[in-house]
């Protein structure tokens, strides 16, 4: 039966409703980039782009966020970056926006505020009552504390009550167990106090203790900001996207939505979004996030491909064999969590102290409280003294000894160009007796370069630069660089072939000349990265040799290291020749060659099985599980996101000489935190005596304190000169 149709509705002619469009909200990896110049011009070149809304670059995090129309794609994007020069990955914005909020810091802050706009109120009315306000104007004055205290104390001091009790709940003592006693008995003994008009009343010294405690947990909080989780890095990593093939048309896929056995198309420049099997098409392949051997590898029908890997030349059909979570990919993504998670079984300084201190504490209270109250049979003098003992020995200090030395030692590396991450990196760093270095990208440059120019008559360099510049394979880009670079002029071509997993070929009159690998020119292959360059005129190809020249400060920082009597290691997946040379080069006697992630993360394992401390020196996707697994590691900022998650320090400088600084560095700073629990023992010697003698009145204690705050402070300062 129709439904009848409202007759004012069919008089009124019905509009369409417009539909909104939601912005295309598309997030790169600018692993490349270093400095104000190439955000300017990356967020330039994107703004160029038609349906390119807004584009901002975030330098630290080494990426791009880009508002564009719906007909904008990622790969547009990332192919108009690298006409340009600057290497761009995709990445998953959903995987990333876990990463981006730091509310618990706002939070900190919050309270923070909170906690010292109480205190500097209260205090004010307290030196009104230590000037000698007495009775009704004393008593007064203690209940508008008391009206401040209470609400301001119970909301900045939660993160110390919430912490305690989980730890009383877990039959375990932790450094805010006493700070919550303290508190809560300084509030409780002060209340009564005032209800039963009372001297002296303690709000003014548990405000205080907040504020002091609330910095030196926001300083720590803030240098561990920038740590988020390697893993979640790598999965964004991933493909988001795949072109399946549906009755042999390409139809754009969620790449969660692969199963085994679909066909994929790859086309050039992008990455695999699975492992599979080639099954049609020839092409090289760029395996160097998997790898770290920046030469590319050849593929033809019948090889296998990894997630990740980029595509150059030609376009490829797989066939999937893993998708998903067992993807290689994945596989490096599920090492790095199992090592995030066995590095956080690390316990650092202030914890060691906190078992020790904590007990201590309760100990010497229930002593006074005991003491005083047989001795005089006053129950209120007898826990007065319980609360001035617990006030006056709440860890102020030792909450501040670690926070101040890392703050103001990771002040001291970044100006000299090093971004610590992590609270606890300095101190694993100064334990250090075991040093494993990645090669390419991290001792070297990453980046290859034409070694033997020279042999190239001024002809042959004009043909090589007109072949090389017409191709997008990473040894003919470089070549076409140095070449730019000599000021040639390239040759005029006709005819241009670019022949997939071969190399690219043209015309110039009846000549045919060709440049690329040696199998399709006839030449002999030679043992590092070369390319070959045939001019037609009938002589053999001529070889190209390229070499990965080291970064500045290597040989520095290996002689600093060797110096130190740390031993040395140097991993690759580079080929073994080219292992070798450098190793030899920078004379480094451990090294191995043709490593895969896994082997890395495995010999890591194995080191640190036989007691070594070992620090990880890498930057590729390769690195990253052994990154992860270290005792401690430092990635270089053109590092990936992925990798520079999982270490614990970034490199932000091409040098690698600040990283000998860092490790003196760290020695001291563990010296200085060692020093200040030292201040705050003989702090805690001279003040528990006048605690349980009952000399310990609210200016004492609050004097005290902030005495022995001021001077753990200063003394973490003393690594800034």
């Amino acid at each position: 039966m129709a439904t009848a149709a409202c007759p004012g509705c069919l008089a009124v002619p019905v509009e369409p409703v417009p539909v909104a469009v939601e912005p295309a909200r598309i997030a790169l990896s600018l692993p490349g980039i270093h400095c104000q110049t190439c955000i300017a011009e990356v967020e330039r070149a994107l703004a160029d782009v038609p349906g390119v809304r807004s584009a901002r670059v975030n330098l630290t995090l080494k990426r791009a966020l880009i508002d564009a129309g719906p007909s904008v794609t990622a790969a547009e994007l990332v192919s108009h970056l690298d006409r340009i020069g600057h290497e761009a990955h995709e990445l998953d914005s959903a995987a990333l926006g876990a990463t981006q909020s730091d509310a618990t810091g706002r939070a900190l802050l919050l309270r923070l505020a909170v906690a010292g706009f109480a205190s500097m109120n209260v205090m004010l009315l307290s030196v009104s009552v230590w000037s000698g306000a007495s009775d009704a104007t004393r008593d007064l004055f203690h209940w508008i504390s008391a009206a401040i205290a209470l609400p301001a104390v119970g909301y900045a001091a939660q993160p110390f009550f919430v912490s305690a009790w989980g730890a009383l709940r877990a039959r375990r003592l932790n450094m805010d167990v006493p700070i919550t006693l303290a508190l809560l008995l300084a509030l409780g003994t002060s209340l009564w106090e005032t209800s039963l008009s009372g001297h002296h009343a303690y709000f003014d010294a548990a405000l205080t203790l907040t504020f002091f405690l609330l910095a030196g947990r926001y300083l720590d909080h803030r240098t561990r900001a920038a740590a988020r989780s390697a893993a979640q890095e790598l999965t964004a990593l991933e493909v988001p996207r795949a072109l399946k093939l549906v009755d042999g048309v390409p139809v754009e896929t969620p790449a969660a939505e692969l199963t085994v056995g679909d066909l994929v198309l790859v086309r050039p420049g992008a990455r695999t979004p699975a492992d599979g099997e080639i099954v049609e098409g020839a092409s090289e392949l760029d395996r160097s996030l998997l790898t770290g051997d920046t030469t590319p590898v050849a593929a033809r029908k019948g090889d296998t491909v990894s997630a990740g890997e980029i595509n150059l030349t030609g376009a490829l059909i797989l066939r999937a064999t893993a998708v998903g979570q067992n993807t290689s990919l994945r596989r490096i993504a599920d090492l790095v969590a199992v090592a995030e998670s066995g590095r956080a079984r690390y316990r650092p300084l202030a914890d060691a102290a906190a078992r020790l201190y904590a007990p201590g504490v309760h100990i010497l209270a229930v002593l006074g409280f005991a003491g005083w109250y047989l001795a005089t049979g006053d129950l209120r003098a007898a826990l007065g003294i319980a609360a001035a003992v617990l006030i006056i020995t709440c860890p102020c200090a030792l909450g501040l000894a670690v926070p101040a030395v890392t703050t103001a030692a990771s002040g001291r590396l970044f100006r000299d160009g090093l971004l610590v991450k992590d609270a606890t990196a300095l101190e694993r760093l100064a334990e250090i007796d075991t040093v494993v270095f990645d090669k390419t990208g991290t001792l070297t440059e990453g980046l290859p370069q034409p070694l033997d120019l020279d042999r190239l008559d001024a002809t042959d360099r004009s043909v090589a630069l007109a072949l090389a510049q017409g191709s997008s394979h990473p040894l003919s880009r470089a070549l076409a660089k140095a070449l730019h670079e000599e000021g040639v002029t390239p040759t005029q071509l006709r005819e241009v072939t670019e022949v997939p997993g071969s190399g690219i070929a043209a015309r110039i009159g009846t000549r045919t000349v060709r440049l690329g690998r040696a199998e399709w020119l006839g030449g002999a292959p030679e043992d590092g990265p070369a390319t070959w360059l045939d001019t037609g005129d009938g002589g053999p190809p001529r070889a190209v040799l390229f070499a990965d020249t080291l970064r500045p400060g290597a040989t520095e920082l290996v002689e600093a290291f060797t110096q130190a009597g740390l031993d040395l290691h140097l991993l690759s997946g580079d080929a073994e020749p080219a292992v070798q040379a450098k190793a030899r080069d920078l004379g480094i006697a451990n090294w191995r060659a043709d490593m895969r992630p896994e082997d890395k993360a495995r010999m890591i394992s194995d080191l640190a099985a036989e007691g070594r401390k070992v620090l990880m020196i890498g930057d590729g996707l390769n690195d990253t599980a052994a990154l992860a697994s270290a005792h401690v590691s430092i990635s270089p900022a053109s590092a990936l996101d992925a990798a520079r998650t999982a270490s614990d320090i970034v490199l932000l400088g091409r040098s690698l000489a600040p990283v000998a600084r860092a490790h003196i560095t760290s020695i001291r700073a563990t010296r200085r935190i060692r020093e200040n629990f030292r201040i705050a023992s003989f702090y805690n010697v001279i003040a528990v005596p006048l605690a349980l003698a009952g000399l310990a009145t609210p200016l004492i204690a609050a004097i005290a304190m902030s005495a022995s705050s001021i001077a753990v402070s200063l003394n973490a300062l003393r690594l800034g000169r």
